[in-house]
């Protein structure tokens, strides 16, 4: 697993189909700041509380000139449906060999319920307009980590 990343470090490159299947790059932000979050699975409790809290925050977002991308191992037809279903005006990325999870230390042994297991750890990562990492955070919140975001960024409602 690759360490975390940093502030400072680049940001690993990627592109990934989005909910409508068409490709979306990280370079396609370049010039603006990009909030990119990890979460792992559409339409479970937790990550739709997380997706509905960025989708609430949006408008604040863009205003102090973030764009938001979500990624997940899901399927692009299940993120269609999620999309759909929510509202969710974001890309929302397929990642479905969490090649990108990886790259972004995003990745790796959990703990559940007394087992270990592989997965995708809770994480966001906010890119600044050269395409380096400002922030860095892994292990988040699904409930609560906008706001905590929000106040890191010094973003108003």
């Amino acid at each position: 697993m690759p360490e975390r990343l940093i502030p400072g470090d680049p940001a690993p490159a990627f592109t990934l189909q989005n909910s409508d299947g068409r490709e979306v790059s990280l370079s396609d932000f370049r010039g603006r700041s990009t909030v990119v979050y990890f979460y792992p699975a559409a339409s479970t409790p937790g990550c739709t509380k997380q997706a509905c809290d960025f989708r609430d925050s949006l408008e604040s977002l863009e205003g102090a000139g973030y764009a938001v991308v979500g990624i997940s191992p899901d399927p692009v037809e299940k993120l269609a449906k999620f999309a759909a279903a929510e509202g969710l005006a974001f890309p929302l990325l397929s990642d479905p060999d969490h090649a990108v999870a990886e790259a972004y230390a995003a990745w790796g042994e959990k703990k559940n319920y007394g087992k270990t297991y592989e997965g995708l750890i809770r994480s966001t990562v906010v890119v600044d307009p050269e395409g380096k990492v400002a922030v860095a955070q892994y292990n988040v919140r699904a409930t609560g980590h906008v706001a905590k975001l929000r106040r890191d960024l010094k973003i108003d409602a």
